[in-house]
Order: structure tokens, then sequence, then C-alpha cells
């Protein structure tokens, strides 16, 4: 769940972990053009009007104020203090601008405060920009001023570190309240105390208000469009952990199913786990190019919770009587054990909970079909306390997004996380923590009437968030609102292949088991910029764009449909079409 601290620039799309990115369109007919949704009927919104400008006399304590009354803000506070602002002179790389830092306390006397940040450029252009946090938060995205000339050097932006601090212990995942600023308040909180600022500062409010952020930003972009679809125009959301709670949980229900021994997937066989999904989903797409491009696809040849379940994907890997007669193998004719077949099954199959969680969900999606099934601990390198061969002294499980499991979960900082039982005691909590956490509301009306817009963009190599959650949430949306109402609003963007940072690379071997030459996954689009200009020009983008990466180019098709190859040079996005599952 680690997430860069976005930046803004010319040219630029906001710095959730691609570089420089070029939106370009398909080249279609003009009813093709309508079709595909590039240009929206409808009234422009009228544009923001001219700039306003600002001194540094007009960010002075006097007019900033040293607090926020709590009448002002939308969610429970405490109180809302102010630190003096600061005037930062333009220099070649930043524009002039102020900042000011504010402290949002809590209105349990035992919780924790929220840190936050608001930038206000010089020149303002009335738009502004609420930035989403990284991993599991705790710090404030560290912003700098816009470049000089930068096309968002006159937006204001805004984020906060959730209402925790990271480096001053764990204590605070056993406070409810600090949870649950994590979970939904501190957005809401955030927004707020920033747009009463820079009201005192300009003198008035944003016309146009964004949210942008990945990962656990991408969540908190979900998390707004469906909790406060009132305080925003426009927002980006890339690899969303979606099912918050569950996926904290996931990699330990994974070291769970492999609590005995003879489950346990070591490192050696990852060379022959990606070689048989190549050579089952690599040619899907009508192309043995070692690229999973048909991801639907691949998903329901190993995913048990569809098709028939008594079915075996991984038959051609099992290991004669299903003994390994080789545990050292690292090759892709590495065989698999009954017990290991039987962990991969539950890895790559939807995860069915006890009770129904928030919304409705009934299961969690797990992961699909990818090209990295040893990254971030789908595989484990060692045994850990609880696990069937771990040695005495051996550690407890520890990752990313534990503090989840032992402190929200378990209330218990100290305890092992691989004593959890799916349906036990910890049930009614489980489906509390779900309503604080989880983005899974498909139910988006009220934004979709505000005229809010939505771009969520996902990659299914992605091995920290899980695609196969945020696929299913996709579906949601349109199983609760239809096609044509979702794509008025909201385009749901997969990358196949790409990873938590949007890129990705091919794999070495392709679906018949030939060696092939890697190159980069098609990655580069301008989202930023894609956003503004459907929320201010009402100019939609396409349900397919055409994305580039290292000289190849290929088709960004909004879920579900894929790039199919349809004949030419594979490296063009014009061999390609656009295809449903």
């Amino acid at each position: 769940m680690n997430f860069p601290i976005p930046t803004i620039q010319k040219g630029r799309p906001i710095a959730v972990f691609i570089l420089i990115c070029v939106t370009l369109r398909l080249g279609l007919s003009a009813a093709a053009v309508a079709a595909e949704g590039i240009s929206a009927p409808g009234t422009k919104l009228p544009p923001a009007t001219s700039d306003r400008v600002i001194t540094a006399a007009d960010v002075a304590v006097e007019r900033v104020g040293t607090s926020i009354p709590a009448t002002a803000m939308g969610e429970p506070v405490g109180g809302v203090s102010l630190s003096p602002p600061r005037w930062i002179e333009a220099t070649t790389n930043s524009v002039a601008h102020a900042v000011v830092d504010g402290s949002i306390a809590p209105k349990d006397p035992k919780g924790y405060p929220i840190k936050f940040r608001v930038l206000l450029p010089v020149r303002w252009s009335r738009r502004a920009i609420q930035v989403g946090g990284a991993g599991i938060n705790g710090f404030v995205p560290m912003f700098r001023g816009e470049r000089p000339g930068s096309a968002t050097a006159g937006f204001a932006r805004y984020g906060s570190d959730s209402g925790h601090q990271m480096g001053q212990g764990d204590e605070w995942a056993l406070n409810e309240e600090a949870i649950r600023n994590l979970g939904y308040m501190q957005m809401k909180k955030t927004h707020d105390a920033a747009m009463v600022i820079m009201e005192r500062v300009y003198g008035e409010r944003p016309r146009f208000n964004y949210y942008i952020g990945g990962s656990q930003g991408g969540r908190e972009g979900l998390t707004v469009a469906q909790r406060y679809p009132a305080d925003y125009d426009g927002i980006v959301a890339d690899v969303p952990i979606v099912n918050f709670s569950s996926l904290m949980l996931a990699p330990e229900l994974i070291r769970i199913q492999e609590k005995p021994l003879s489950n346990w997937v070591t490192r050696a066989k990852a060379n022959a786990i990606r070689a048989e999904f190549m050579r089952q989903a690599d040619k899907l797409d009508g192309l043995a190019d070692g690229v999973i491009n048909s991801y639907m696809a691949a998903r329901a040849r190993f995913d048990l919770s569809q098709g028939d379940p008594q079915r075996n994907p991984w038959a051609a890997l099992r290991a004669p009587d299903g003994t390994d007669p080789n545990p050292s193998d690292t090759s892709v004719n590495a065989r698999l054990t009954d017990g290991q077949i039987a962990t991969l099954k539950f890895v790559y199959s939807r995860y069915r909970f006890a009770t129904p969680l928030a919304n409705g969900v009934r299961s969690f999606g797990m992961w699909v079909p990818n090209t990295d099934p040893a990254g971030s601990g789908l595989i484990a390198d060692r045994r850990f306390r609880g696990q069937e061969g771990a040695g005495e002294n051996a550690p407890m499980h520890s990752h990313l997004g534990v503090l989840g499991v032992t402190g929200f979960l378990m209330q218990n900082l100290s305890a092992n996380p691989l004593d959890y039982v799916e349906g036990g005691l910890l049930n009614k909590r489980r489906e509390q923590l779900s309503e604080w956490l989880d983005s899974t509301n498909p139910d988006l009306t009220a934004f979709y009437k505000r005229g809010g817009k939505l771009i969520v963009t996902i990659g299914t190599d992605d091995t920290l968030a899980s695609p196969g959650a945020q696929l299913d949430y996709f579906q949601s949306v349109l199983d609760k609102m239809g096609r044509e109402q979702v794509d008025a609003f909201a385009r749901f963007y997969v990358i196949p292949q790409a990873g938590h940072g949007l890129s990705g690379r091919s794999a070495g071997t392709n679906g018949d088991g030939q060696n092939m030459s890697q190159f980069s996954i098609p990655n580069r689009f301008d989202r930023t910029s894609l956003i503004t200009a459907w929320v201010e020009q009402n100019e939609a983008p396409g349900r397919t764009l055409v994305v580039t990466a290292g000289g190849r180019s290929l088709p960004l098709c909004s879920y579900p449909n894929y790039p199919r190859y349809k004949g030419g040079p594979p490296e063009s996005a014009a061999s390609y079409e656009s295809a449903g599952p």
C-alpha cells in the first residue's frame, strides 16, 4: 500500500507512480467518437473567473486566524488550531505560495490529532486539490510549490496525516476515533478546515475542487465520492485499496491456509506458477506475447468461486501422487503437492466471508493471474509462529497492514495474527471495521447527480492491492447504476499486467513456452488533464484511450473490456480492438 507523495507539474499527471504521460485518443470516426463518449453532450460548465492574486500581507495571522470553530466542521472535532502561516518566495522551480499548517483535535480526550497542511499559491485559479495519503498514512504530504507556468500552478492543495503520526508508536490503532478518522472522517475534517482557510485568504471557496490519490489515497477518493459527494467535482483514484479491512487481513488468511507444512508454497515454485498462468491465459487475447490482456477470462480459469468448483486449474503442475519429487526445483517444470495446489486455489479464488460486510459485500476478490506470484508476500520465504514446522523462536507474521489485524481487529498489539478464525468471536468487530474502512458502496448516485466525475485506474499485476476486489467493485457499480449512467460520469480503466505503480513488464516466456525479450507495458496517460477537462469543459474521456511506453502503444479499456489482438504489428495500438470478456 505504499504510495509516493503526488506532485503536479505541467504536462505531467499526478505522480502516482508514473512519469511523463501523454494522452492519445484513438483515431475514431465521428460516429465512433460519440459512441466512445469522448465528447459527451451537455452544456459546458462556466469557467473559473480571473485569478485571485495575494501577497504575503494577505496571509498574516490577523487574516488567517489561529483557530477554526468546531461548528464549521462537518464531522465532530475537539477544536482546530492553526500555526502561524509561512510565506515562501518564488524560485526558478516554484511559484510563490503560503503554507498553513493546522491540527484538528479529537473529541476523545485519549484520541489523536489530525495534522494537516494547506498550500495557497500567489496566483489562485479558484481551483483546489485534496491530495490522498499512502500506506497506512501517518504523515502530512510534504507539498512544495508548483513550477512557474505549470497548468496547475494556480491550484491550492491540501492534505493530512489522517489522524495519527508515524514514529509515535502503534497504540493509536486501539483508539476507535483514530480508526474512524483513517477510514473516512479525516477526509471531511481536512476538507472543511481547508475551505475555511481558503475563504479567509482569498475571500471565497474554490470554484472546482478535486480529490487525487492512489492506493490508500485511491480508497480515500472512492470514500469521499460515496460519503461526501457534495464536496468534490472530480476524483482520480489510482489502484484503490477498496476493501481495506479485508486487504489488511488477506496476507494472514494466506499464512493461515499454509499452517500445515504441506500447504506451504515456496518461492522455488514461482517460475512454474508464472509459466502456468501464461500457458493458460496469454493467448486468450489472440496473441502469445507474454501479456495477459484478457484479464476477466484469465481470472475465470483460476477462480474456483465461479464455474465448476471441482475442476483443478493446476492439474498440469500436480506432482505424481501429490508428492513433490524435487522441492528445490526452481524451473518452469517444478511440480506442486496437493497441499500447495489447495493454497493456490485459495489465493486466486474469491474468499467468502462468514457474514456479509459493509454494503452487503459477501466476499473478497483476492488476486488474479499475474507475472509476480511471489510479490508482496503472496509467497513466504519462511515459517511463522503458529505454523507447522516453525521454530521455537519463529517471528510473528508481519506486513504493512498487520496493524489492522492485531490493533483494529484483535485489539491486542501483541496478538498472533495467525490466530484469527473466520466467523469466530471477532466477526462482529469485522462487520464494524468494514463499515468504517471499506469504500465498497456501489451507489454513487448522489455524486453523479451533482455532476461529479470519477476516473479509477488499476493494474491486474498488483500484488499490494487486490485486483480481484477492485474488479468486483467495478462490477457492483455497474450492477447498481447501469452501464449508461456509469459511462456518463465514471471511467474504470484497467491496465493488464501493471502493478501497484501502474507499470509492468511482459513475461520472459510466452504462452507457447517460448523465451521472449521483455518490454514495458504501455501505461502513460494524463489523468489530471482528463479529469479537469471532463469537469470543467464537459469533455468526457473515451471509454478507450491509447497509452504508450517505450515505443509501444496499446488501447486502454474501461472495465470489463480488454485489448484484443486483431492482426498487425504487436507494438501498435492499431493492431488491437477493445473487446468484451
